[in-house]
């Protein structure tokens, strides 16, 4: 087994579209160690983060983060340790397109 360290997804989805940020490669699985969101505009928004299984469409039960608010210039951080199977899917959404987000951990294939 090999353990690879690393950012695993960036992204800057356009606003009010739900956006696959990660989906855990085939034959791996992924401890995602962390998740920021980043306001990089001149007003406040809301964000969401979803985990959903084997890449299935996101349902109410997969929000661990739902229209949390982020202020101008803000930066949200959380450790997570969400452990992820093979196929399974990080997505994001945001009320503007000023939100940046990045997911960090490791991947062991």
């Amino acid at each position: 087994m090999a353990t690879s360290y690393k950012i695993l997804a960036q992204s800057s989805p356009v606003a009010t579209t739900e956006t696959i940020l990660y989906t855990v490669p085939v034959s791996t699985s992924t401890i995602a160690s962390s998740i920021m969101v980043c306001n990089r505009g001149t007003s406040s928004a809301t964000f969401r983060i979803s985990v959903s299984a084997s890449g299935a469409a996101t349902a109410n039960k997969d929000y661990i983060y739902y229209n949390v608010p982020i202020g101008t210039g803000d930066t949200f951080v959380a450790t997570v340790g969400i452990t992820l199977g093979n196929t399974d899917v990080v997505r994001v959404y945001a009320t503007t397109a000023d939100l940046s987000f990045n997911l960090f951990g490791s991947e062991i294939s």
